[in-house]
């Protein structure tokens, strides 16, 4: 019978856990319930990361430019400069000026310049800290400051020539489609400030957006569209013989003044 009694005892101890043992297991089962609440109430109050999507696409921002709207004038390019406090010598958006033939038969022509935020962006792949990265909420392509060493690959890797060296923080810059504006639903600096109203600004992934209609409705095409990266940034009537055609050895009586301080990177 103590034998029995024995094991009785021990099975008694083993399947009723102490008084200790019973408040610390209360204790991480009301712990555990009070965690899943907190992460359930966060997940529901905050805002998405990304906007809905459009026919089973995201949002896009691109920009069409009407160059038989743009008359040179570079308020396009002090605009930007303004938002931005942009160097002397350096921009972010510009207007290059194509001049071809021979006197008397001599044209010039204007080419607006600015980052083409392009669906495959050679900026991105090369960049060695990921401080240059394409947004998955709205296709624009951005520079992290606080990431980038200023190695300057980004800016080699640019066929447009759009990227450069911020004296100032030491990172890689170049145009974000002023993203801190078109938050707050107001158009880019430069689109606002167009006097001939050659820039449009939009979601190009919307069929109903004005600049999709747009592209739908003119002859549109892209610099550099030989590169296969995409550009979102779309030209009506534009030349484009830009500096690096100028410098090819076919091309003849051409000059490109992009009025920058490096008219080429090297």
């Amino acid at each position: 019978m103590a034998d029995e009694r024995e094991i009785g005892g021990r099975e008694s101890e083993e399947v009723c856990p102490a008084p200790g043992r019973r408040e610390a297991i209360q204790a991480l089962a009301g712990g555990l319930a009070a965690t899943v609440a907190v992460a359930a109430a966060t997940a529901l109050s905050a805002p998405p990361t990304e906007p809905a999507p459009r026919n089973g696409r995201g949002i896009q921002y691109g920009m069409v430019i009407d160059v038989r709207r743009c008359i040179g004038c570079h308020a396009c390019t002090v605009a930007c400069k303004s938002e931005f406090d942009v160097p002397v010598g350096e921009n972010r958006s510009w207007v290059e000026y194509v001049e071809k033939g021979e006197y008397p038969y001599v044209g010039r022509s204007f080419l607006p310049r600015l980052c083409n935020h392009c669906s495959i962006p050679p900026c991105v792949y090369v960049c060695p800290t990921n401080a240059t990265y394409k947004r998955p909420q709205d296709g624009a392509v951005v520079v992290d400051v606080g990431l980038c060493i200023g190695c300057k690959y980004c800016i080699q890797a640019c066929p447009y020539e759009a990227r450069f060296l911020n004296p100032i923080t030491g990172a890689a810059d170049k145009c974000d489609f002023c993203l801190h504006r078109v938050s707050k639903g107001v158009a880019p600096a430069c689109v606002s400030t167009c006097v001939g109203g050659a820039r449009i600004f939009g979601d190009v992934s919307d069929p109903e957006s004005e600049i999709s209609k747009l592209i739908a409705s003119e002859r549109v095409t892209v610099l550099r569209g030989e590169m296969g990266t995409l550009p979102n940034v779309y030209y009506i009537a534009a030349d484009h013989t830009d500096s690096i055609d100028a410098r090819r050895p076919e091309v003849r009586q051409v000059e490109v003044d992009n009025h920058r301080r490096r008219k080429h990177w090297r």
